[in-house]
């Protein structure tokens, strides 16, 4: 949800020509795998700490729009050009 913005249930529901072959996360590019993963393993953390489930979507929200950005980022150094 924190991610994507729906649950896999959602996301089935809403692509039904996929049922079968795959979920959401079978769809998903490296970066939203890898904001995934991250998120998946703070989530934990979050649990343990008790935050209720409110305030950890809230929070993970948030962290998955920063990842997301950084790992879209274009890193390819530039080329200077010839003079």
């Amino acid at each position: 949800m924190a991610l994507f913005g729906k649950t896999a249930k959602q996301w089935r529901e809403e692509n039904p020509k996929e049922k079968g072959k795959g979920n959401i996360r079978d769809y998903a590019n490296v970066s939203q795998l890898v904001c995934l993963s991250n998120l998946e393993n703070l989530n934990a953390v979050f649990i343990n700490d008790k935050l209720p489930q409110a305030e950890r979507l809230t929070k993970l929200n948030q962290i998955a729009i920063h990842q997301m950005k950084i790992l879209v980022q274009d890193t390819t150094p530039k080329l200077k050009p010839k003079t």
